[in-house]
Parts: structure tokens; C-alpha cells; sequence
């Protein structure tokens, strides 16, 4: 039985209330972050020491910060950073995660199912932030590191995900079919198993999209992630701290950033799955 076009079941997600939320927040933190690429209201790096700790007014609608730069200018630069982090280290690891998963799933109790098991786990042992640590200590502090070890995570992530799912999708009769007619597992995987984990996927990418962005907030804020000129919401809160009680609205902004950015997307998430929950769909065939 056929489950219909992938686009036609996302189109449904409108009647679920935290799709259609979680979508506006998160289609607005993407607007924000491709409006960063060509426009924003003053130079990120613009410094104007006779405006600093200005409140919000019609000149700078979010106030300025200690050094005297646009606050929304900050944000919306924050913005690109997180969601160019959260864009290619999940594409990272979904790239190079499903395939290794599919082959495990089809190669079951297998040699490839073991090693990508084993290495999963050898990952899990080594949490996102601390892998980051680990490789900024060798190599220094930046976006670039950042990316490498969350996108080294989620490439463990989407494996056993991608494993998890295709194995109850393996065990169908058509697909045990399409192997026993001598049907190559590539092609077996691409037409009969990765369609019938396809809303899996998007679900767990909108997870690790979340999780990416505050992954980058908190190496920021510590100093090992993005950094200056390079504007980041967590180095946004790391500066304003030290005028915390002075200036409370130096960290208000990029918190409820990154506040509004992670609610978003899990909130898309939850719409996504759902929609797309397959427990609750027939299976596709083909």
C-alpha cells in the first residue's frame, strides 16, 4: 500500500498545532539568518562607543551592547552562524550516517552491522561538547571545529536511527522479496526501505538541528567555538555577563534567540512525528 507523496503527508502536519507553531518560529529564525547574508541595520562589526548600553529605540530597536553595536544586527548575525552549524553538521551526519545504517540494517547480525554498532557506541563515549574540547585543544578554537565534532555525533546518531528503522522495514515481505529476486541491497535500500524511513529522518534532523545550535551557543560562551568579528549568540552571553545586573538586556536578547531557535524546532519535531510517525502508516511498497 502507498502512504502517498512524502510532501503531501508533510502537508498535513497544519493540523497538528505545534507543526504549524514550531514551523513559523523556526521559518523565522531561517528568514533571520538569510536576511543576515545580505542585509543587516548597521555593521556586525561596527563599534560606536558614543551609543554604548543604549536601550531599545527607533535607531537600534534591541538597544546596543557594551562596544556599542547594533544588538539586532548581532542577532541576526547569530543567527546565520547557528543555523550554517546546525545545516551542515546535521548534513554531515545525515550523509554519511544513513548509509552506514541502511547497510547495517540489511546486513543484520553481519559483519557491517557489527562495526557500525561498534563504532557508534565508541562514539556515544564521547559526547558532542566534549569531543569539541578534545579537538580545539589540539587544533584551536572556531566554527569549523565546532561543525567536526557534532557533526562526528550525529553521524552515530542517524546510523542507529536509520539502523533501528529500516530493520522493521528489512523484515517485510516485500522487501525480503526484492532480495530473494536478486535485487542489489543499494537498490533494495533506496526504492523499498529508505522511503518507509524517510519521516524518521526528518524528525530526528529537526532534533539534531536543536541540538547543533545549542551545541555551538554553549562552545561559544566558553570560548571555544565562534569566534569575533565571527557574531554567535552564545558569545553574545558570555560578553554580558559581566554587565548582567547594569544591563540585564544584553543577555535577554540572545537568550530568548536562542530560547525562541530550540523550542522551534522541537516543537516541528513533535508536529513531524506526528504526521509522519510510521506506526501509524501502512507501509510503501514501491
Amino acid at each position: 500500500m502507498n502512504q502517498g507523496p512524502l510532501w503531501l503527508r508533510l502537508l498535513q502536519g497544519r493540523r497538528h498545532p505545534s507543526f504549524v507553531i514550531g514551523g513559523a518560529i523556526a521559518f523565522l529564525v531561517l528568514l533571520g539568518a538569510g536576511l543576515a547574508l545580505v542585509w543587516t541595520p548597521y555593521p556586525i562589526d561596527g563599534i560606536d562607543a558614543m551609543v554604548r548600553f543604549e536601550g531599545p529605540s527607533l535607531a537600534h530597536p534591541l538597544g546596543t551592547d557594551h562596544f556599542g553595536r547594533d544588538t539586532l544586527s548581532l542577532i541576526l548575525g547569530g543567527a546565520r552562524t547557528s543555523v550554517a552549524v546546525g545545516l551542515v553538521a546535521v548534513g554531515l551526519g545525515l550523509g554519511l550516517g544513513l548509509p552506514l545504517g541502511l547497510a547495517a540494517a540489511l546486513d543484520r547480525g553481519g559483519a557491517i552491522d557489527g562495526a557500525v554498532a561498534r563504532t557508534a557506541d565508541l562514539i556515544f563515549a564521547f559526547p558532542a561538547v566534549l569531543s569539541a574540547v578534545l579537538i580545539t585543544a589540539v587544533y584551536g578554537p572556531g566554527a569549523v571545529n565546532v561543525i567536526v565534532a557534532v557533526g562526528i555525533f550525529n553521524i552515530a546518531i542517524f546510523a542507529r536511527v536509520a539502523r533501528g528503522a529500516a530493520i522493521g522495514v528489512a523484515a517485510q515481505p516485500f522487501v525480503t522479496a526484492a532480495i530473494a529476486m536478486g535485487r542489489r541491497r543499494s537498490a533494495v535500500a533506496l526504492v523499498h526501505v529508505l522511503p518507509n524511513i524517510a519521516g524518521v529522518l526528518i524528525v530526528q534532523a529537526t532534533i539534531q538541528f536543536a541540538v547543533a545550535i545549542l551545541a555551538e551557543a554553549g562552545l561559544s560562551y566558553l570560548g571555544l567555538g565562534v569566534q569575533p568579528p565571527q557574531p554567535s549568540w552564545g558569545k553574545m552571553l558570555a560578553d554580558s555577563q559581566t554587565f548582567m545586573f547594569a544591563h540585564p538586556l544584553q543577555a535577554v536578547f540572545p537568550g530568548l534567540a536562542i530560547m525562541a531557535a530550540v523550542l522551534g524546532l522541537n516543537l516541528l519535531g513533535d508536529g513531524l512525528r506526528d504526521t509522519l510517525d510510521p506506526r501509524l502508516k501502512p507501509m510503501r511498497v514501491g
